[in-house]
């Protein structure tokens, strides 16, 4: 009886740990590398220790799971695009096809800057084709949203080009000063985003003639009328027209862009001046003489001629007599001798 007691017993235990062993053995792969042995029963981690027949082969490292906690936020991620999604080419969008038919330009990907910079539909144009098939180079090229890539196109066509018919020679190139570019406004660090972060402004400086000649846009020398004509044609176009005396960033380009504002606002600052008036340089009567002159020798200069009258000496005006003090007047009757002022005598002026 003793005997099928101690069997019973043997065998329970026996399958208890068999037990515990497949449960450690189901839980180590869901833990760290750190962990693992330490949860693993004393057995089954020196049957581990045992180097077997297939030693020689590198063992298969088990999955690290990074805690919840330590984990980046997925929203860091949500603003990149895929790159699956990037590399593979996309339909033209509507803009596209429209802007196909007046300009040369290549699509660009989503651009992706700092912050707030970047832009979708973005372009980078070179080229507008006039109405009459000429073509206007954009120098350097421009890298723009398609929306604002096409109204430049429109304003060069329809409004710069036959402005520049008056010069004679035909319109040939565009002076793109600045373009798409992540900073703040007036290149200002921590000013409020400039609309050339989300490549919806453009910088023009002036534009180029078949003869090699410029037509600046804050040139004084320019006639005025054209300059005129010429803001006129951009504040009807954009939403924003910076140019000299807006804000003393703007006095040598004139800035140019799209942005969106309650109702439709629109700011248009850009003075037209005109070239100062000349300098006129007015000579003294009294100048010196010229220099044949002032070598002249001495005895050949004639005096001067005085036609003052001289003054009669009865006529020459006196000082007033010094007045009389108290302390005088007391002396004056202590001795009995009656004062006198030292010009109420005769005056006896001798001629020299």
């Amino acid at each position: 009886m003793k005997c099928a007691v101690v069997i019973a017993v043997l065998l329970a235990a026996t399958a208890m740990a068999a037990a515990q062993d497949g449960v450690y053995s189901n839980m180590a792969p869901n833990l760290a590398p750190s962990l693992a042995p330490s949860l693993a029963p004393p057995a089954l981690s020196a049957q581990r220790s045992k180097p077997g027949p297939g030693a020689s082969r590198a063992a298969r490292p088990l999955p690290f799971v990074l805690p919840q906690q330590f984990a980046p936020p997925q929203e860091a991620y949500a603003s990149l695009p895929e790159s699956a999604a990037a590399a593979a080419p996309t339909a033209p969008s509507a803009c596209q096809l429209r802007l196909a038919k007046i300009a040369a330009f290549q699509a660009l990907p989503t651009l992706v800057g700092a912050g707030e910079c970047g832009a979708t539909d973005a372009v980078l144009i070179d080229t507008v084709i006039l109405t009459d098939q000429t073509k206007v180079a954009v120098t350097p090229p421009a890298t723009l949203r398609c929306p604002m890539a096409e109204e430049i196109a429109h304003w060069l066509r329809d409004d710069v080009a036959p402005a520049v018919k008056d010069f004679g020679p035909p319109l040939r190139a565009l002076d793109n000063f600045a373009s798409y570019d992540c900073r703040g406004r007036n290149n200002i660090r921590a000013a409020q985003l400039s609309e050339h972060g989300r490549a919806d402004a453009l910088d023009v400086r002036d534009f180029k003639l078949a003869d090699g000649r410029s037509l600046g846009l804050t040139d004084v020398n320019v006639a005025k009328n054209w300059r005129d004509g010429i803001r006129l044609s951009a504040c009807a176009r954009f939403s924003t027209v910076l140019g000299p005396g807006s804000d003393g960033f703007h006095e040598e380009h004139v800035h140019l862009d799209l942005a969106e504002r309650h109702n439709g606002y629109k700011v248009c600052e850009w003075d037209v001046r005109e070239p100062p008036p000349p300098v006129v340089v007015v000579q003294a009567q009294d100048a010196a003489p010229p220099a044949d002159d002032a070598a002249a020798p001495a005895d050949d200069i004639a005096p001067a001629s005085d036609d003052t009258a001289p003054i009669p000496l009865d006529q020459v005006p006196l000082p007033r007599p010094r007045p009389v003090t108290q302390i005088e007047r007391t002396l004056s009757g202590h001795h009995g001798v009656e004062h006198h002022s030292r010009f109420d005598g005769p005056l006896s002026i001798t001629a020299q």
